[in-house]
């Protein structure tokens, strides 16, 4: 008797939630951007990780490659200018934990990370990042970068 009583309590209870979730309207979508915003501000906030805790340059580059490329309109770009630029300049001097030995890398990642590459990405982003953000709070230290930049180039 009490198997039978759960049984009817269990199919009572389905229906009533089954008739409700009929009943209620649909769920709106999310704005493609907003989807695309929290997707740029996980990827900016791993990159600092990387840029700040790990010193793993290369690991920040993937981050804001993939930010770049699917969300140049983020509201954050100048962070992201930043990182990338930051993050191509030190790896151009050997800094970081991360070192790139260019011999054990494929012919596309020999070319993405040599040395002149990553010097011109530097000097790319960082411009950028003056030109197009002047009130970014990281404006002074990409015009430093610059400034350290441009007798190489």
């Amino acid at each position: 008797m009490k198997k039978v009583f759960i049984l009817f309590s269990f199919i009572l209870v389905f229906s009533a939630l089954s008739t409700f979730a009929q009943d209620t309207p649909e769920k709106q979508e999310v704005p493609i951007d907003k989807i695309l915003e929290l997707d740029a501000d996980h990827n900016l906030n791993v990159a600092w990780q990387y840029f700040k805790l790990r010193k793993a340059y290369k690991a920040v580059l993937m981050r804001t490659d993939e930010t770049i490329a699917a969300h140049p309109t983020y509201s954050k770009i100048d962070e992201v200018f930043y990182l990338h630029g930051m993050s191509s300049y030190y790896l151009a001097n050997g800094k970081g934990k991360q070192k790139l030995n260019l011999k054990d890398l494929s012919a596309e990642e020999q070319e993405r990370f040599g040395n002149e590459r990553l010097k011109e990405d530097a000097l790319v982003y960082l411009t950028m990042l003056v030109d197009d953000h002047p009130d970014s709070k990281y404006f002074k230290e990409a015009k430093k970068t610059l400034v350290k930049l441009k007798p190489e180039k």
